[in-house]
């Protein structure tokens, strides 16, 4: 079964990068949820296409799959998205410029298709490489 779920998780993220996200109707269950969408969606395949269609025509991104395992009930993908800043989303200056942001995304699995979907992302590196967020800057350590 977790061969079956990591092709389909897998295939999502060609979809992605291609822009034909045909294969969600077969790739995730009828009520599949994406917790880590920053807008409210309706259930199952739809809600997914709504999402993935933001970020494959508004963010242009395309994902560079680094690593990738599955277990029964769950499967993880470590990707790097390469993407071009949105003023609205990344802040005013962003608009047009390349970004790589380092991702994972957690997959719940039934019966061999997604269910859930959790993705951690770094915005905020992204941003900064944006130029719409300053890098910290850390304190030089005190003399002992």
């Amino acid at each position: 079964m977790s061969t079956t779920a990591l092709s389909r998780a897998l295939a999502v993220f060609d979809a992605i990068n291609s822009g034909d996200l045909s294969c969600l109707d077969d790739a995730v269950t009828a009520d599949f949820v994406d917790n880590g969408s920053p807008i409210p969606l309706p259930p199952g395949p739809e809600g997914y296409r709504q999402i993935l269609t933001v970020v494959h025509d508004v963010l242009q991104i395309r994902y560079v799959i680094e690593d990738s395992f599955a277990t029964d009930d769950r499967v993880v993908i470590r990707a790097l998205a390469h993407g071009v800043g949105v003023d609205a989303i990344h802040g005013p200056g962003a608009a047009g410029k390349a970004y790589v942001m380092p991702t994972v995304h957690i997959y719940r699995v039934e019966d061999g298709r997604l269910a859930e979907h959790w993705g951690v992302r770094d915005e905020y590196g992204a941003r900064i490489q944006l130029g719409t967020a300053t890098a910290p800057m850390f304190p030089a350590p005190e003399p002992s």
